[in-house]
Parts: C-alpha cells; structure tokens; sequence
C-alpha cells in the first residue's frame, strides 16, 4: 500500500539527509567486486555482509546527526548496475564514452586513470549492454531490500524523521547500457520505464521516500553529448522526464526527490552544462523536491537561479557537503551555505540540507576515507543547527531528533 504522506519539510530547523550512497565494510566490497568480476561468490555469504552491512550503516547515520536516512544502498554494487540482477535483457560488456573535462587534460587523466587503477572497486565504464527485451523479472529483490531495511528501522533505538531508498533513471541506464536490441531510443526508453516503474512503486508502497537518481540530465552532456548540438542533449532529457513521469503514474509526487548532478569524479567539470539550461526541464518532473549540488565548486553560484526555476510547492535538497574531499567542512561554511539557499528560495522550511552526491556511488569508489565521511556528516549536522538558530531563533537548537 502506497504511503501518501508528504516528504518532511524543516518546519522548525533545518533537517540533514545524504544523497544515498555510504561507504560499505572492506569484506562485503570485496565480494562485489568479485561477483561483478564474474567471479563466483557465495550466495549466502554476500547476503550475510549485506545484512550486517545495513545493521552497520543505519545507526552511523543516526550517531552522525541524519535526519532523513537511507541504508546507504549497502546490498547494491553500485546506484545502478544493480538493476542487472533484476532486470532481463542486459548482457556482454561496453566501453563508456570518455568525460569531455577529463580528455581535455591529459596529465590528469593519466593521474586519475593510476588511482582508478590502484582501487579494488566495481567499475561503472564497462557497463553491460541492452541486448534482448527489457523486463524487470525479480521484483522479490526490491521487496526483499525494502523489508530488510524496514527490520533494521524496527530494530534502532533512535529514529530518522523520514526515510527513503534510491532507483536510477531511466536515462542513466539507457546512456550507460548501451542499446543493441530496440529500434530506437524512445523505444529503450519506454521499456526501461516500464521496467523501473516496479522498483520505483515497491519502494513506496513500503512507506519510503524514492529518490530518483538522474546524474543523466546534466552529466551526459559532457559524455555522450558532448560533440553534438545542446539542443539534442535538451531534447534527450526532455524525453526522459517524459518517461519518469509516466512511471510514476501511481505515486504521488510529494513521496518523490530527484538527486541531479554533474557526474560523482574529481576532476575540472569546465565541459558542465550550466544549471539554468536544464532547470526549465527539470522542473517539468513530477517530483516534489529536487536534490542538487552546491557544494560543489563548479556549480555553487549556481544557486542563485533556484528563485526562478524552483516550483512554489517544491523542496530543495541543497548539497553544502562535498563528497569527494576529505576536507571536513566548517559547520559555519555549511550554515552559510544553508542559509544563502534559504533566502533565495524565500521559505527555510522547504530546504533540506544534503551531500553533494553519494560517498561510495559504486562499491570500494569513494574518495573520502569512511571515517572522514562521518565526520562531514557530523559537520552538516552542526550547520544546520546554527543555520537553524538564525533561520527559525534561538530555540531551534533544542529541538530533538
């Protein structure tokens, strides 16, 4: 049954969350990337460092300040590619189209390459490709997901004051699984909503919040867009807000954030398409709060434009954490970032304070060190109490968890 309760606004102080993906233990790294390798692993044993795993990540999350938790997509290898042990059609392997800002320097690509390299890590640039009929034919893994982290909630003394679970986009699977099967790209497009409209709907027919992973919509610009027309990479995400829109027919829009980025690497990000191209299109997905990074160098001025593009009803979940330093942020730079996202959308209680993006997006990836990364969250915990002081008084601060 699908939940209908709206998304929790920062009614009395500003609320924390993250944008899903949290590092996972060295023992159940290992056995994803071995069984992404193709190796054999044991059944049993990648679901028992799943499970404990997840008994691991929901409570650091709590220690940590997070008002709006996940599990950290703990049993998943990566945000998406683990939709090839649910979804019929993927096989063989292809080579991803290279990042514009990373062709465009040679000594850091080569740089970044040697410490790809030095990594025990699920890649994500040798994805699968689409090479029969797209179906979702194992929806007891989703609900097997989604029951166990439901158990873990039960089981916390402590409590989020929201929850929520991640899904892909259709448009990342269909620019990063490549089509050999489909006629077109509509036609992909169409099956692969089809297909993800099961995850999306099991996710909140058990009471979370779904967030909707689309780094496809601005970060495919630079990548298989980037020597075409802007215009065709505009028509592209027009086309798959299109198709999220008709998966998510059945739910309604306030159980739903879409997390939009340029793509979770360190590297110049000069070859970024600007947020105000895309936000007209954004802003057409029939989601209640939008989830974009403003931490992030590249885009941080970019907040300004939020004023104009942002629907009056909508939420922002703005990243003041960079995820892939391991500088720990001030807890004054988080309020003032926190703060200047208020007053340019006019009202604090529709601002959630978050991460740029996730810290491991595929397993054993992550730049920030897993203890680092609980003390930026700690740092994002401070910052929203002393944004929330100035933005709501004095008495925010005491407000309880």
């Amino acid at each position: 049954m699908i939940d209908d309760l709206a998304m929790k606004r920062s009614r009395e102080r500003i609320l924390t969350t993250h944008t899903g993906s949290l590092p996972r233990p060295k023992e159940l790294t290992q056995l994803l990337v071995r069984r992404a390798r193709g190796e054999s692993v044991d059944a049993a044993a990648l679901d028992r460092a799943g499970e404990a795993a997840l008994r691991w990540v929901v409570p650091k999350q709590m220690a940590a300040g997070i008002d709006v938790g996940n599990d950290g997509e703990q049993q998943r290898e990566s945000f998406f590619l683990h939709l090839r042990h649910r979804m019929s059609g993927f096989g063989g392997s292809w080579k991803r189209w290279p990042r514009a800002d990373v062709e465009h320097y040679p000594a850091f690509k080569q740089a970044l390459e040697q410490q790809v390299a030095a990594k025990e890590a699920v890649g994500s640039f040798t994805p699968p490709k689409a090479i029969g009929e797209v179906r979702y034919v194992d929806a007891s893994l989703v609900h097997r997901e989604c029951a166990a982290f439901r158990a873990v909630l039960g089981e916390t003394e402590s409590r989020f004051v929201d929850a929520f679970l991640t899904a892909p986009s259709p448009g990342i699977v269909a620019a990063a699984i490549r089509n050999e099967h489909y006629d077109s790209e509509d036609a992909y497009l169409a099956a692969l909503g089809a297909a993800l409209r099961v995850e999306y709907e099991a996710i909140v027919g058990h009471g979370f919040v779904l967030q909707l992973d689309c780094p496809d919509l601005a970060l495919e610009r630079h990548v298989s867009y980037q020597n075409r027309p802007l215009g065709d990479f505009l028509g592209f995400c027009e086309r798959v807000v299109e198709t999220i829109n008709g998966a998510l027919v059945n739910i309604p829009r306030e159980r739903v954030r879409m997390h939009v980025c340029w793509g979770n690497y360190e590297a110049p990000h000069d070859r970024d398409v600007p947020l105000p191209e895309i936000l007209p299109i954004l802003r057409q997905a029939k989601v209640g709060a939008l989830s974009l990074p403003f931490a992030n160098p590249r885009h941080a001025h970019e907040v300004r434009y939020l004023e104009r593009w942002l629907a009056d009803d909508q939420l922002v979940i703005a990243g003041v954490i960079d995820t892939l330093t391991n500088f720990v942020e001030h807890p004054e730079v988080v309020a003032e970032r926190i703060e200047r996202v208020a007053r340019t959308v006019g009202d604090p209680a529709r601002v959630i304070a978050g991460t740029d993006c996730g810290f491991d997006t595929s397993a054993g990836m992550g730049r920030v060190a897993e203890d680092v990364v609980w003390a930026k969250l700690a740092a994002l915990r401070d910052g929203a109490r002393l944004a929330s002081q100035r933005l709501f008084g004095s008495a925010a601060a005491g407000v309880p968890r």
